[in-house]
């Protein structure tokens, strides 16, 4: 078995500072504008002239995916109304939860990953979110991280762009909550642990490999300031494309009000590991990812509408119309609840 000591000397990516530019202005749609990335980790993305494709999303979530839900608040601006060929695309998919050979399937459907079994970007300058929850359940969670990481690399060399948004799923795992992990991901986990030493624990070059079966002690992986938590402070709970937002669970007004760059800042802080308390100890970000209204946990625009009477649905419109006009955006997209009919709009 591995050793489960150690990752304090593990070279891990640094943040990006704010803004950076993550894409070239060459692309393969000529005069596209380039992609711009505020905030560490991310929350703010300007990426021009990108869409929601409804009909590669809603084909994708009835075959594959049935956590994601998509909120308008402007009806002038629904996706269906464009014409999906002559628009770039920007792309979501919901919980993936350790299943790489669905997540595979996903990504082929929509365009974005090749069918040759070489895992290689073919979304060109299209714009892909994850959102939330790829960790537990199945046995291919790190494998599903790579595979993203590595698109991410491929993507930023064509115009695009690869985010993922952390669920409740993570913020567990780094909690130590391991109640949903499948018995195979355990043995990912310690497999991962050895081929990173194998790697001589130079990160990017182990994690980005396209071959390699994600693996680790989960512990060690994912408490706060290990190596696969520093991985996930990367990515934020909120994050917002040009007007529309994407979070895990749902985002409500004491949520905007509170502030997203600080909730991004201090779960990733906690992920970090960072003394953030009087007793030295990485603080929980409580706002982002404890109660059944945080950002990762909050149901409130997912459940079932056919099943609530007219006055509440006009009241969780109401919200809803509130946090997207607090934020200037005018759609909404969350995983988290399962949608048995397929995608929620």
């Amino acid at each position: 078995m591995a050793s489960l000591s150690l990752r304090s000397s593990l070279a891990l990516p640094p943040l990006p500072s704010e803004p950076r530019k993550l894409a070239s202005e060459t692309s393969i749609h000529g005069s596209l504008k380039p992609i711009l990335v505020s905030g560490s980790p991310p929350t703010f993305v300007s990426a021009p002239n990108r869409r929601i494709v409804a009909q590669i999303v809603v084909d994708f979530v009835l075959g594959l995916v049935d956590e994601i839900v998509v909120f308008i608040f402007d009806a002038s601006a629904c996706p269906w109304r464009t014409n999906v060929e002559l628009i770039q695309h920007l792309f979501s998919v919901g919980d993936l939860h350790g299943d790489l050979a669905q997540a595979r399937s996903a990504l082929r459907m929509a365009g974005m990953l090749s069918s040759d079994g070489q895992d290689m970007w073919t979304g060109g300058d299209s714009v892909l979110v994850q959102v939330g929850d790829i960790l537990d359940r199945g046995e291919d969670e790190i494998a599903i991280l790579s595979l993203l990481r590595l698109l991410g690399i491929q993507a930023e060399g064509n115009g695009g762009a690869v985010f993922q948004v952390n669920g409740n799923h993570e913020t567990m795992n780094v909690e130590g909550d391991f109640r949903y992990v499948d018995p195979g991901a355990f043995e990912e986990c310690l497999d991962f642990f050895e081929y990173l030493g194998d790697c001589e624990e130079e990160w990017d070059g182990a994690f980005a490999g396209q071959r390699q079966k994600g693996v680790m002690a989960r512990l060690a992986l994912f408490r706060p300031g290990g190596p696969l938590a520093c991985e996930l402070a990367q990515n934020p709970v909120v994050l917002k494309v040009d007007d529309w937002i994407f979070c895990h669970g749902g985002l409500l007004p004491h949520h905007v009000a509170y502030g997203i760059e600080r909730m991004n800042r201090e779960v990733s802080q906690w992920m970090k590991g960072s003394p953030q308390n009087d007793d030295n100890e990485p603080a929980l970000p409580f706002t982002a990812i404890r109660g059944y209204d945080s950002v990762v946990w909050n149901r409130l625009y997912s459940r079932d509408v056919d099943d609530m009477e007219d006055y509440r649905n006009h009241q969780i419109r109401s919200v809803l119309e509130e946090t997207l006009q607090a934020l200037g955006a005018k759609a909404m997209v969350v995983g988290h609840t399962p949608q048995m009919s397929g995608i929620n709009w």
